[in-house]
């Protein structure tokens, strides 16, 4: 499995950010109030990310030599694909509440006063989401095998 480039939470991010935005403007046009993001969406993305790390920090310690226990490559795999998870899906939700919040400064008036905090606070526990599963996935990784490099230099020469 190949670690997270840039470009697919980027463009995930831009896909949420604009799709809000417009289910914002649809919503407003049509007479309906906007959606906003309650309390619960950012602790809950935080508590996401927290597990990520949690999850992630045995396989670490095993992978620096600094824990005995075996490493179970299935636990491994589901902790970086719930990592790469984290990941994708921080940045789209990210994405939308920066198109949430987008629409909220643009309007000449708010509907509430926290309505743009919460939007805010989205778009920061969204980065912590997205922060913590890249950390995780770095953490996952294999380092580089000494005896499969030399072999490699041998039967190149």
């Amino acid at each position: 499995m190949k670690p997270t480039t840039p470009g697919l939470p980027v463009a995930l991010a831009g896909a949420g950010g604009v799709l809000a935005y417009l289910l914002e403007v649809g919503l407003v046009a049509a007479g309906r109030p906007s959606f906003v993001p309650p309390f619960t969406f950012p602790i809950s993305l935080v508590v996401i990310a927290g597990l990520v790390l949690l999850f992630g920090w045995p396989i670490r310690q095993v992978l620096r030599g600094k824990s005995r226990t075996r490493l179970d490559p299935f636990r491994a795999m589901r902790v970086v694909l719930f990592a790469k998870a984290s990941v994708l899906v921080g940045a789209l939700l990210g994405g939308a509440a920066v198109g949430v919040a987008a629409h909220l400064i643009g309007r000449p008036v708010l509907a509430q006063s926290d309505d743009l905090v919460r939007a805010v606070l989205s778009v920061v526990a969204s980065a912590v989401a997205v922060v913590a599963g890249l950390v995780v996935e770095h953490w996952c990784t294999l380092p580089p095998d000494d005896e499969d490099d030399s072999r490699v230099g041998v039967q190149g020469q």
